[in-house]
C-alpha cells in the first residue's frame, strides 16, 4: 500500500528503534506512517528458512536483561533458552564455565575450570556482582577506560581474560582487542547477569514482526525506499508525503545518507557459518568460545536452545568469525570445538553482516540527541548503545520527543528526550 499525501507522523525504517518509535506513537492516538525498503518488519533481525531449517541473519540472541525487553510479549515469542556460561576448550577438553544460580549443580566443575585461580574467579564474581547490581548511574560514573583495561584492573586474572572473556565478549561487541568502553561494558555484563539469553520459536525476525502487528495494517509499507527527507516531507519513487513530523530510523549509513547533519556508522562486522550434525554433542545449550590464535570467537547448537529452529531433530550450529571466511577455512576449527569429526558437519549456509553494529570506544555516548529540530527526529543503536536495548531505547525516546513537538507535552511517566 503506497504512503497517503499526508500524515501526521512518518517513521522511516521498521527496525526495533522505527517500530518502537511508531508503536508508541499509535498506542498515543497519533496518525503514524511506517515506511521500510525491506519486505518485512525487523531490520537486521532477520530470518529464512533452509532446508526446513530457521536460520537467523548471524548469529542473534534476546537478552531479557535488556530494560526494553519489558516492552515485547516474550511469552508470546515462545523462548528456549541457552544456560548462562559458555565451553571453554582446553588442550582439547572441554570445560563449563556456568552461572551456578540457575545450575546450582554446575559450581564444583566451574570452580574447577582452568580459567584462573580461586582468588581469580572469585574476582570475577566480584566484577559480576558490581556490574549487575550497583544503580546504573554510579556505573555510569566510574573512571571511564578501555573494557581490556577494566578487567585487568578488576584483577580477573590474564587466563581469564584470553580463555574465556576474550573470546566471549568478542562475539558481543564483534571486535577481539576489547578496546569498547568500560562503561558499556558494566551495561552489557549487567544484562547478563540480570536476564536470560534466548530464542523465539520462529526466529528472531519474528521480535519485530511482533511489533509491527501492533501497527494496523494500512500504517505499514514495506519494499518502499525512501530518497529524501525533511521535517515536513518523505519523498519515495511513488511520490511525496506531507507530514508534521518525519523520524528517520534507519541503519546508520542510510541516516546518514538521508540526514548529512547526522555522523553515524556501523563498523563491525561479523561471519556466521550455518552447520548441520546428526545429533547435539552437548548435554546443555551453552556456547562454546574460541580458542586463542584461532579464526572462531564462537560456535553453538542453537537448537539445543531452540528446538524448533530443526525440523527433524538434527542440530543446526551456527560459528562466527570477526574475519569474513570462507566455511573451508574455519570447517576443522568447527569440528574441533563440536568435538566431531569433520565428515559429520554438513554446510547449510554462510553470510557476511558487514555494518552489524556501531562501535563504542570512549567516552561512551548515551542518549545521543534525537530531535533534530524543524520536525525532523531520528533513532537507532548508534543514539544508544549498539544492541536490542539501545535501538528500542532511542526509538522510544524518540517517541517521546515527537509527541511533545505535537503536544507540548509528554505523556504521564514519560521523560523528556
Amino acid at each position: 500500500m503506497p504512503l497517503p499525501a499526508r500524515a501526521e507522523v512518518v517513521v522511516v525504517g521498521a527496525g526495533l528503534a522505527g517500530l518502537s518509535a511508531a508503536t508508541r506513537l499509535a498506542a498515543a492516538g497519533r496518525d503514524v506512517h511506517l515506511v521500510e525498503a525491506a519486505d518485512h518488519p525487523g531490520g537486521r533481525l532477520s530470518t529464512q528458512r533452509i532446508d526446513g531449517f530457521t536460520v537467523d541473519r548471524g548469529f542473534q540472541v534476546l537478552n531479557t536483561g535488556y530494560p526494553r525487553a519489558a516492552d515485547l510479549d516474550l511469552a508470546a515469542l515462545d523462548l528456549g533458552w541457552f544456560w548462562t556460561g559458555a565451553v571453554v576448550r582446553v588442550d582439547g577438553r572441554p570445560h563449563r564455565v556456568v552461572d551456578p544460580r540457575q545450575h546450582p549443580s554446575t559450581l564444583p566443575g566451574t570452580v574447577r575450570a582452568p580459567v584462573g585461580n580461586l582468588l581469580q574467579e572469585a574476582a570475577l564474581g566480584l566484577f559480576s556482582a558490581r556490574a549487575g547490581y550497583l544503580p546504573v548511574d554510579r556505573l555510569l560514573a566510574a573512571p571511564e577506560r578501555s573494557a581490556e583495561e577494566a578487567l585487568r584492573r578488576a584483577r580477573v586474572g590474564e587466563v581469564a581474560i584470553e580463555r574465556f572473556l576474550r573470546p566471549f565478549l568478542s562475539g558481543v561487541l564483534l571486535e577481539a582487542e576489547l578496546t569498547t568502553s568500560s562503561r558499556y561494558l558494566d551495561l552489557l555484563w549487567r544484562s547478563f547477569v540480570r536476564g536470560r539469553i534466548g530464542l523465539p520459536a520462529r526466529g528472531m525476525q519474528s521480535v519485530g514482526e511482533q511489533l509491527a502487528d501492533r501497527l494496523p495494517a494500512h500504517a505499514r509499507h514495506l519494499g518502499t525506499e525512501v530518497i529524501a527527507v525533511t521535517g515536513t516531507t518523505v519523498r519515495t519513487a511513488a511520490g511525496e508525503t506531507r507530514a508534521d513530523a518525519v523520524v528517520v530510523a534507519t541503519d546508520p549509513g542510510t541516516a546518514s545518507r538521508l540526514l548529512p547533519s547526522v555522523s553515524a556508522s556501523a563498523p563491525r562486522q561479523v561471519t556466521t557459518h550455518l552447520h548441520v550434525l546428526p545429533a547435539s554433542p552437548w548435554e546443555a545449550p551453552l556456547i562454546v568460545l574460541g580458542t586463542p590464535g584461532g579464526r572462531l570467537v564462537n560456535s553453538v547448537v542453537v537448537s539445543d536452545a531452540q528446538p524448533a529452529y530443526s525440523p527433524d531433530g538434527r542440530a543446526l550450529v551456527a560459528s562466527s568469525t570477526l574475519a569474513p571466511t570462507t566455511e573451508a577455512q574455519v570447517r576443522e576449527e568447527v569440528a574441533r570445538a563440536q568435538g566431531v569429526a569433520t565428515g559429520d558437519l554438513a554446510h547449510l549456509t554462510s553470510v557476511t553482516v558487514t555494518g552489524a553494529q556501531p562501535a563504542v570506544q570512549p567516552p561512551l555516548q548515551l542518549r545521543r540527541p534525537v530531535d533534530l529540530g524543524e520536525g525532523l527526529f531520528v533513532c537507532g543503536d548508534h543514539r544508544d548503545t549498539p544492541s536490542i536495548q539501545g535501538a528500542m531505547a532511542s526509538g522510544a525516546r524518540a517517541a517521546r520527543a515527537v509527541l511533545h513537538r505535537l503536544t507540548g507535552s509528554v505523556p504521564s511517566g514519560g521523560q523528556r528526550a
